[in-house]
């Protein structure tokens, strides 16, 4: 069985989180936008593993406009989420104002090269240590 619900509101002790792992969750684009609202406040958060998941290139907007505003995320994980060359094209777009990703993994989506040349561009004149794509 998954699960369905999960309530921490008023548990304090959330944002003293570091690492979420939500591989295999069926969280698709959606539970994406409502995670993206979190990540925008969270200060914690340094590692999110959310591989196996359906987001599509429509989550990895909502992820993508987070990115924007979160400065403690280092590793993002979004291994096998059924990705677009479109995802990569909003994940470069974040990546350009965002200084604290060092480590990123989209292995087993379905990017072209040209979704592959976007991030690879801002990769490269940024501080991501661990890119990985293949």
């Amino acid at each position: 069985q998954s699960l369905s619900s999960l309530d921490l509101s008023g548990n304090q002790k959330i944002s003293l989180l570091t690492s979420l792992d939500l591989w295999n969750n069926e969280i698709s684009s959606e539970g994406c936008k409502w995670l993206s609202e979190a990540l925008k406040i969270n200060q914690s958060l340094t590692s999110l593993y959310l591989c196996y998941n359906e987001i599509s290139s429509e989550g990895c907007k909502w992820l993508s406009e987070a990115l924007k505003i979160n400065q403690s995320l280092t590793s993002l994980y979004l291994c096998y989420n059924e990705i677009s060359s479109e995802g990569c094209k909003w994940l470069s777009e974040s990546l350009k104002i965002n200084q604290s990703l060092t480590s990123l993994d989209i292995r087993g989506n379905q990017i072209s090269s040209e979704g592959c040349k976007w991030l690879s561009e801002v990769t490269q004149n940024k501080s991501i240590i661990d890119f990985s794509s293949s």
